[in-house]
């Protein structure tokens, strides 16, 4: 996406109701897994997941708690779209490509032959905008690891800096990261509106098979604390 990309008008935003109905299988679409040894990291006491859909050890330390209290001054941007994504305590700094939703009703993922890509849902929530934004990305590919290979080990209190195309940054506290089932994934749980301006980044997760690919997802709950 070019910078003139982002000056177009924002395409009109789905109720986030109707989003998390075709949502809620997790984005099964993300089943590239390469035949890696040791595979992802997985968040704490959650590498496998349970058959209830919640996150085996889901009440470990990693688990949502407080969300951190953003500043009284802190100020809700206005829509844009994205360019990039930094994780700096699991070295991420990769480029966002904006994603919709694909032939089967579910949320699209980058080219997963691009190892270092994230994706924004566009018809989504902003990052910085009041509401739950969302960014994708690829555990592995063929190859090996990709950009969202080490998101399980993402700890409460890290930072997500996302840039956008208006020339803000929004940067984000993390206060939990959990395994769900793609059987039974908690849609309104993860993409609801809690009033606040969050970030959910999302990558597969818990067990693999090379007949199923993986049969959880990693998603990673932040919410904002500056707009600089």
């Amino acid at each position: 996406m070019t910078e003139d990309e982002s000056e177009r008008p924002p395409r009109r935003r789905s109720p986030w109701g109707a989003i998390a109905l075709v949502m809620l299988t997790g984005l099964a679409m993300m089943r590239n897994g390469a035949d890696v040894e040791a595979g992802p990291p997985q968040p704490a006491a959650a590498a496998a997941v349970g058959p209830s859909g919640a996150a085996v050890g889901a009440q470990s330390d990693q688990s949502p708690g407080l969300p951190p209290t953003p500043p009284s001054d802190l100020e809700v941007l206005e829509h844009s779209s994205v360019q990039r994504i930094r994780i700096p305590s699991i070295r991420v700094d990769a480029p966002v490509m904006t994603v919709g939703l694909d032939a089967q009703g579910w949320i699209d993922a980058p080219p997963p032959q691009e190892r270092n890509l994230a994706g924004w849902y566009l018809n989504g929530i902003s990052p910085g905008q009041r509401g739950s934004a969302v960014i994708v990305g690829h555990v592995d590919n063929a190859q090996g690891p990709a950009v969202f290979y080490g998101l399980g080990s993402v700890r409460k209190g890290s930072h997500i800096e996302v840039a956008r195309y208006d020339g803000r940054t929004a940067v984000f506290e993390v206060y939990g990261v959990e395994v769900f089932s793609k059987n039974s994934f908690p849609g309104a749980r993860v993409y609801g509106d809690t009033g606040h301006p969050e970030l959910r980044v999302i990558t597969c997760g818990g067990g693999y098979s090379k007949a199923g690919g993986y049969d959880g997802n990693v998603v990673v709950f932040a919410r904002m604390v500056e707009a600089r």
